[in-house]
């Protein structure tokens, strides 16, 4: 306790309070612009910090990232545009409630809950980094696997009702995952001939276009382009605080705690993070509701599962980064490139040799929660009357957002077609209501599952047996296929009930 007191000590200077602020805000506003990215904040403040002391400059990437994740929410609800990956099941609930006119009660919701869910992971980061680090490293190639193909048997349950169309999507999102160089041998595939295709498609253009991009085809679709079109204006009158009950609030703690150990626990995986995170705590949260059917109708279930989850994983995967100086995805890449630069080395030695600095950047994390709380809770009238301007004026300027972020991102013009091509698949999907949920998880995780099957079959010499074998391994196959077995059920029972009924 001691040195979490002087951790907070530490920070309690106006430097470090001002610079954590400033990049509060500049974090929540690269999080909500479509197309720009926490990595590409925490990247572009990088050099900003060869000019602080080593305090200050973790103070100030800490900021920024506990902004960016959370921002992520504001388009997220209000656009239907997922500012970063870790918002994208924010979309499902938080946007049907904004266009029924309970703008300030979705973001509300969002910005309270992400900020418990930074909170809690920000406990556990303090008091139990190094068990749960250790307990990380002894996942191989085999558990991460398991985990990957658990998390793919989610597909079925984010397309209730239309589980072919939902593994058709997800199928499709695992195929444009793997155009590019593969994975272990760098086997060139699906590039037929062209340079750009050797790079593979980018998670970023591949939600910007899925997302973004198909909104604007859609808008046009029905003719919102003239000058009086424009979302449902939310009611301000008679709401107060964050816009939702006490009551309502203390429906969602089950939720919220589920929300944020799925978070922290997927936060201290490498390579997994928040962009998966609020995906799967969305899946569990309807699995484990009494009423899933109103999932994607515009529900506080599904904001607060989303945004509990992905703020969680701020500190879970701060775990790895801090006790082993494994980063766990780009952002905790950038933030180990922060410390090396103030000459730091992540990993046990760091919390004997440094442990002031570790504790004063546990401590820059909460003081950041707690004024993201702050700024977006005085943010939340003028984020709601981003609905009152005409989509004729405010979708040109989203797209042209999009053009930069997409190409910013790595610098390829290649990654601006993208965001078209997959704009137009998204596009599609909504005509077609097929799910956009599948591809994304297939995208996102397809590559990860591919990738640990290869490595584990090559350390066993072809041998499927160690999979099973693991206890950890075993466990998650186990759950995966129980999971499937479920939902195979679900989908069965009214025609077993139906024939049943024939039969007497």
């Amino acid at each position: 306790m001691e040195l979490v007191v002087n951790g907070f000590l530490s920070i309690g200077n106006p430097l470090c309070l001002t610079v954590i602020l400033v990049g509060v805000i500049i974090g929540i506003v690269f999080g909500a612009m479509p197309g720009l990215s926490t990595t590409m904040a925490v990247a572009l403040f990088l050099p900003v910090t060869y000019g602080l002391e080593s305090t200050a400059a973790m103070a100030l990437l800490m900021g920024l990232y506990i902004g960016a994740i959370s921002g992520g929410l504001v388009s997220a609800i209000l656009l239907k545009i997922p500012g970063t990956p870790s918002s994208v099941a924010t979309c499902w609930d938080g946007h049907p409630m904004a266009a029924n006119g309970q703008a300030i009660k979705a973001l509300g919701a969002g910005v309270v809950f992400s900020f418990l869910g930074s909170v809690i992971s920000i406990v556990a980061l303090m008091f139990i980094s190094p068990p749960l680090a250790r307990l990380a490293t002894t996942f191989g190639f085999y558990e991460y696997f398991s985990i990957a193909l658990f998390s793919l048997t989610m597909i079925a349950s984010l397309s209730s009702g239309a589980v072919k169309k939902g593994v058709f999507s997800g199928v499709l999102g695992f195929m444009f995952a793997t155009v590019g160089i593969a994975p272990i041998d760098a086997t060139q595939r699906f590039t037929f001939g062209q340079p750009a295709l050797m790079g593979g498609f980018q998670q970023l253009p591949v939600l910007i276009g899925l997302f973004a991009v198909s909104e604007m085809l859609a808008a046009v679709r029905v003719a919102k382009f003239d000058q009086e079109a424009q979302v449902t204006t939310p009611d301000l009158t008679g709401v107060k605080g964050f816009g939702f009950s006490m009551r309502e609030f203390f429906t969602q703690l089950p939720n919220m705690l589920r929300s944020a150990l799925i978070g922290i626990g997927i936060g201290i995986l490498p390579g997994i993070g928040g962009g998966t995170s609020n995906i799967l705590s969305y899946t569990i949260a309807k699995n484990q509701s009494k009423h899933p059917e109103a999932f994607g109708t515009g529900i506080l279930d599904g904001i607060v599962a989303s945004e509990t989850a992905n703020n969680a994983s701020v500190g879970g995967a701060m775990i790895p980064l801090l006790t082993l100086g494994i980063p766990g995805d780009t952002v905790t890449a950038m933030l180990l490139g922060g410390l090396m630069m103030h000459g730091l080395t992540p990993g046990p030695l760091l919390f004997t040799k440094s442990a002031e600095l570790v504790y004063s950047i546990f401590a820059s994390l909460m003081v950041a929660s707690i004024l993201m709380l702050v700024v977006e809770f005085y943010g939340l009238r003028i984020f709601a009357r981003l609905l009152n301007i005409p989509k004729y004026i405010l979708l040109p300027l989203v797209f042209m957002l999009c053009v930069i972020g997409a190409y910013g991102n790595s610098s390829r013009i290649f990654d601006v077609y993208a965001i078209l091509i997959f704009g137009v698949i998204g596009y599609l999907f909504s005509v077609f209501k097929i799910p956009a949920a599948p591809f994304i998880l297939g995208f996102i995780l397809g590559p990860m599952a591919e990738t640990n099957l290869r490595r584990g079959l090559q350390l066993s010499r072809g041998s499927y047996l160690p999979f099973l074998t693991h206890p950890i391994s075993c466990l998650f196959l186990i759950i995966a296929f129980l999971c499937l077995a479920l939902n195979i059920y679900k989908e069965l029972k009214p025609y077993l009930k139906a024939r049943q009924r024939r039969v007497s």
